[in-house]
This record gives C-alpha cells, structure tokens and sequence, in this order.
C-alpha cells in the first residue's frame, strides 16, 4: 500500500474519531446531549422541542416503541401471540409522543396578539376550560377545569378566547403536578399579556388517588396562583373567585 493511500486512511479515521454521527445512536441520547450541551433542564415537565430536528420524532417513537415492548416483555405478555396487545407498544409510544405529552415535545402554539385599543381594564373570566394531563409520579390520568382571570391595561395584549385554552392544553400536555402546571401556566400567560393582575383556579381529579392508591372517587385538588392587582386588592379577588361557577 503506498504513502498516499496510508495517508488518506488515516486522515478518514481521524475524521470519524473527532466528528462522530448520530446515525446508530438512539436519538433519545442524542437529543439529551444537545439539551445538555446547552446547560438546559429535561424535567417531565419541561418543553424540549428546541432540541428536537425535523425527523427526530419518527426515530424516538421507534425508540420508545421498542422500550415500550420491553416493558410488556417484563410483564410476561405474549404481545406475539395476543391479538389485543400485539401492537400496543406501538399505540402507547405514538399516545405519549404525539397525543398526552405532545407539550414536551412540540413548540409554544402560536398565538396572535392584539394592542388593547379600547383600553378596557376590567375584570375578565375565561372558563372553564378542560385541561388534560397526568402526574408525574405515576403518569395516570389528571383531568380538570380552569379558570382564568385577567384584569388588563391600556398596554395589555389582547388574545383571542380560544388562544387560553390552546395555552392551557400546551402547558398541561406533559407530565405534571398541579402545583406546578398552574405556575407554568400563570407565567406563560403573564409573559404573554402583561395584565395588571392575573388569577388562575384549576380544579382537577388525579386518577392515581381514584384508580390505585386509596381508591377514593371523590376526591378533587383544587389550587390558585394569584398576581398583581389580585394580591393587592381583595375586593378584586373575592369578585373573581364568586364568579367561578360553584
């Protein structure tokens, strides 16, 4: 072999050693490194979709079908042989990716802002809106309704109805504890409007009391974020919360 073609070998391999492919790896590894590269979080309820490239999703839905069917394996299922389970790894991965936590992995809806020309600065109500998510410690089902009020300014932007609702099912499409949602929520409609106060009630049912655990079937949590004029003037705060329908 000559000097030449020695030469050009090497060169090839230094190439591959410095600049590794994703191609092989699985892309759940891959994005996970891009958002630590970038010194961002990847809790269960954090929205992921700058680190996602067009085509990423196709790979990690057949990584998580492939997990998921481990899973079954584990759990003694003959998913080969059984005509109901035989695809549900399938069904669970494209359920968890594009459908219950579809905020993880999809970016902010976009939303049209408006200046608030008639300059209105009274209270209003949006709800209630139903809102679909799951908790974060067992992934069951966590459904409910909020409500959101809004006292705007003369600098406030003004949003469509529906655009709360879209906000809303954004911020609850991932794992969740309610606690938490509601502030993600308050935030994001804070960043998004700039009103001169903002409440938000949500009042849920969390299957992992009514399904397992204790098994209570009644059992509701309800919980508020209060901001701005709403901390300050209770008169404000007592009209919104005896507006929410009992």
């Amino acid at each position: 072999m000559s000097t030449k073609n020695i030469d050009k070998k090497t060169e090839a391999m230094a190439i591959d050693t410095t600049q590794p492919t994703d191609e092989g790896r699985p892309m759940s590894v891959v994005i996970r490194e891009r958002v630590a590269a970038s010194k961002k979080r990847y809790f269960a309820n954090d929205n992921i979709s700058a680190f996602i490239e067009p085509g990423d999703m196709d790979k990690l839905l057949d990584e998580v079908e492939s997990k998921m069917k481990g899973v079954l394996d584990s759990m003694v299922i003959d998913t080969e042989h059984d005509h109901n389970t035989n695809n549900t790894a399938r069904r669970v991965a494209k359920m968890y990716l594009n459908e219950v936590f579809k905020g993880r992995y999809q970016p902010e809806p976009t939303i049209t802002e408006f200046p608030n020309v008639g300059h209105l600065n009274e209270l209003m109500i949006v709800g209630p809106i139903t809102v679909r998510s799951a908790c974060s410690h067992h992934f069951c089902p966590v459904i409910g309704k909020v409500w959101i009020g809004v006292l705007p300014n003369e600098h406030t932007n003004v949003i469509g109805l529906s655009k709360y609702a879209r906000l809303a099912e954004w911020v609850m499409g991932r794992p969740q504890i309610q606690e938490e949602a509601v502030v993600q929520l308050a935030d994001l409609i804070q960043h998004k409007t700039q009103p001169d106060g903002l409440a938000i009630v949500m009042e849920a049912t969390h299957f992992c009391m009514s399904w397992r655990g204790v098994k209570d079937m009644d059992s509701k949590m309800i919980n508020s974020v209060m901001r701005g004029t709403f901390l300050k003037d209770m008169n404000l705060r007592r009209e919104f919360l005896s507006l929410i329908p009992k």
